[in-house]
Protein backbone atom coordinates (compact mmCIF):
# COMPACT_ATOMS: atom_id res chain seq x y z
CA UNK A 1 0.00 0.00 0.00
CA UNK A 2 1.26 3.46 -0.94
CA UNK A 3 0.63 6.39 1.37
CA UNK A 4 1.23 10.08 0.53
CA UNK A 5 2.18 12.25 3.49
CA UNK A 6 3.91 15.56 4.27
CA UNK A 7 7.68 15.70 3.85
CA UNK A 8 9.83 15.28 6.97
CA UNK A 9 13.51 16.32 7.16
CA UNK A 10 14.62 12.69 7.53
CA UNK A 11 13.15 11.98 4.06
CA UNK A 12 15.74 14.01 2.16
CA UNK A 13 18.56 11.41 1.89
CA UNK A 14 16.20 8.86 0.31
CA UNK A 15 14.70 11.54 -1.94
CA UNK A 16 18.10 12.76 -3.09
CA UNK A 17 19.01 9.19 -4.04
CA UNK A 18 16.31 9.19 -6.73
CA UNK A 19 16.09 12.92 -7.46
CA UNK A 20 19.80 13.28 -8.30
CA UNK A 21 19.90 10.77 -11.20
CA UNK A 22 16.81 12.33 -12.82
CA UNK A 23 18.09 15.90 -12.56
CA UNK A 24 21.59 14.91 -13.66
CA UNK A 25 20.23 13.05 -16.70
CA UNK A 26 18.93 16.36 -18.02
CA UNK A 27 16.09 14.93 -20.09
CA UNK A 28 12.99 15.99 -18.13
CA UNK A 29 13.70 19.01 -15.89
CA UNK A 30 14.92 22.39 -17.14
CA UNK A 31 17.78 22.88 -14.73
CA UNK A 32 21.54 22.47 -14.85
CA UNK A 33 22.58 18.82 -15.19
CA UNK A 34 25.31 19.42 -12.64
CA UNK A 35 22.96 20.79 -9.96
CA UNK A 36 24.34 20.12 -6.52
CA UNK A 37 22.49 18.69 -3.58
CA UNK A 38 22.16 21.99 -1.71
CA UNK A 39 20.66 23.78 -4.74
CA UNK A 40 18.31 20.87 -5.41
CA UNK A 41 17.26 20.85 -1.74
CA UNK A 42 16.52 24.57 -1.87
CA UNK A 43 14.47 24.16 -5.07
CA UNK A 44 12.59 21.03 -3.99
CA UNK A 45 12.14 21.56 -0.23
CA UNK A 46 12.81 25.11 0.93
CA UNK A 47 11.05 27.27 -1.69
CA UNK A 48 7.74 25.42 -2.24
CA UNK A 49 4.58 25.89 -0.16
CA UNK A 50 4.12 22.13 0.21
CA UNK A 51 6.29 19.06 -0.21
CA UNK A 52 4.87 15.55 0.03
CA UNK A 53 6.28 12.06 -0.27
CA UNK A 54 4.87 8.69 -1.25
CA UNK A 55 5.97 5.80 0.90
CA UNK A 56 5.34 2.08 1.00
CA UNK A 57 4.06 0.11 4.00
CA UNK A 58 7.61 -0.15 5.40
CA UNK A 59 8.16 3.60 5.23
CA UNK A 60 10.43 3.59 2.17
CA UNK A 61 10.15 6.87 0.28
CA UNK A 62 9.33 6.07 -3.36
CA UNK A 63 8.24 9.41 -4.78
CA UNK A 64 7.74 13.08 -4.06
CA UNK A 65 6.26 16.31 -5.30
CA UNK A 66 6.59 19.99 -4.52
CA UNK A 67 3.85 22.59 -4.89
CA UNK A 68 4.42 26.34 -5.19
CA UNK A 69 2.87 29.43 -6.74
CA UNK A 70 3.61 29.49 -10.45
CA UNK A 71 4.13 33.26 -10.43
CA UNK A 72 4.23 35.96 -7.73
CA UNK A 73 1.62 38.64 -7.15
CA UNK A 74 -1.39 38.57 -9.47
CA UNK A 75 -0.43 35.09 -10.73
CA UNK A 76 -0.06 33.44 -7.34
CA UNK A 77 -3.50 31.79 -7.48
CA UNK A 78 -2.08 29.32 -10.05
CA UNK A 79 0.28 26.72 -8.67
CA UNK A 80 3.08 24.69 -10.20
CA UNK A 81 4.25 21.23 -9.19
CA UNK A 82 7.20 18.99 -9.85
CA UNK A 83 6.99 15.23 -9.39
CA UNK A 84 9.55 12.44 -9.19
CA UNK A 85 9.23 8.71 -8.62
CA UNK A 86 12.19 6.45 -7.85
CA UNK A 87 13.21 4.45 -10.93
CA UNK A 88 12.69 1.10 -9.18
CA UNK A 89 9.15 2.12 -8.14
CA UNK A 90 7.80 3.30 -11.48
CA UNK A 91 4.75 1.59 -12.97
CA UNK A 92 3.08 1.09 -9.58
CA UNK A 93 0.65 4.03 -9.74
CA UNK A 94 2.75 6.27 -7.49
CA UNK A 95 2.72 9.26 -9.88
CA UNK A 96 -1.06 8.89 -10.05
CA UNK A 97 -1.35 9.04 -6.25
CA UNK A 98 1.04 12.00 -6.07
CA UNK A 99 -0.93 13.92 -8.70
CA UNK A 100 -4.27 13.23 -6.99
CA UNK A 101 -2.81 14.39 -3.68
CA UNK A 102 -1.29 17.52 -5.22
CA UNK A 103 -4.65 18.53 -6.70
CA UNK A 104 -6.30 18.13 -3.29
CA UNK A 105 -3.53 20.02 -1.45
CA UNK A 106 -3.55 22.79 -4.05
CA UNK A 107 -7.28 23.32 -3.49
CA UNK A 108 -6.77 23.31 0.30
CA UNK A 109 -4.09 25.99 -0.08
CA UNK A 110 -6.48 28.17 -2.07
CA UNK A 111 -5.06 27.72 -5.56
CA UNK A 112 -7.59 27.86 -8.40
CA UNK A 113 -5.52 26.26 -11.17
CA UNK A 114 -2.35 24.25 -11.74
CA UNK A 115 0.15 24.82 -14.53
CA UNK A 116 3.15 22.85 -15.72
CA UNK A 117 5.45 25.29 -17.50
CA UNK A 118 7.75 22.97 -19.43
CA UNK A 119 6.68 19.39 -20.01
CA UNK A 120 9.26 17.98 -22.40
CA UNK A 121 7.54 16.58 -25.49
CA UNK A 122 9.64 13.41 -25.35
CA UNK A 123 8.33 12.62 -21.84
CA UNK A 124 5.29 10.81 -23.20
CA UNK A 125 4.56 8.91 -19.98
CA UNK A 126 4.23 12.16 -18.03
CA UNK A 127 2.11 13.79 -20.74
CA UNK A 128 -0.35 10.87 -20.70
CA UNK A 129 -0.40 10.91 -16.87
CA UNK A 130 -1.20 14.61 -16.66
CA UNK A 131 -3.84 14.38 -19.40
CA UNK A 132 -5.48 11.55 -17.47
CA UNK A 133 -5.84 14.02 -14.59
CA UNK A 134 -7.50 16.68 -16.71
CA UNK A 135 -4.51 18.72 -17.84
CA UNK A 136 -4.58 20.10 -21.35
CA UNK A 137 -1.71 21.18 -23.54
CA UNK A 138 -2.43 24.88 -23.86
CA UNK A 139 0.77 25.85 -25.59
CA UNK A 140 3.75 24.44 -27.44
CA UNK A 141 7.16 25.99 -27.01
CA UNK A 142 9.02 25.06 -30.20
CA UNK A 143 12.55 23.75 -29.65
CA UNK A 144 12.50 25.09 -26.07
CA UNK A 145 14.33 22.17 -24.44
CA UNK A 146 17.86 20.95 -25.16
CA UNK A 147 17.49 17.20 -24.78
CA UNK A 148 20.86 15.50 -24.19
CA UNK A 149 20.21 12.77 -26.79
CA UNK A 150 17.58 14.22 -29.13
CA UNK A 151 18.75 17.81 -29.38
CA UNK A 152 16.21 20.63 -29.46
CA UNK A 153 12.71 19.34 -28.74
CA UNK A 154 9.40 21.03 -28.06
CA UNK A 155 8.04 21.60 -24.59
CA UNK A 156 4.41 21.94 -23.58
CA UNK A 157 2.59 24.19 -21.17
CA UNK A 158 -0.10 22.09 -19.49
CA UNK A 159 -2.95 23.59 -17.44
CA UNK A 160 -6.10 22.73 -15.57
CA UNK A 161 -8.56 24.55 -13.39
CA UNK A 162 -9.06 23.19 -9.91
Amino acid sequence: MIRVRPYQPDDWPAMWDFIAPVLHAGDTYAMPCDIGESDAYRMWVELPRAVRVAEDARGNVLGTYFLKPNQPGPGDHVCNCGYLVAAHARGQGIANKLCEDSLRVARELGFTAMQFNMVVSTNEVAIRQWQKHGFEIVGTLPCAFRHPQQGLVDAYVMYRLL
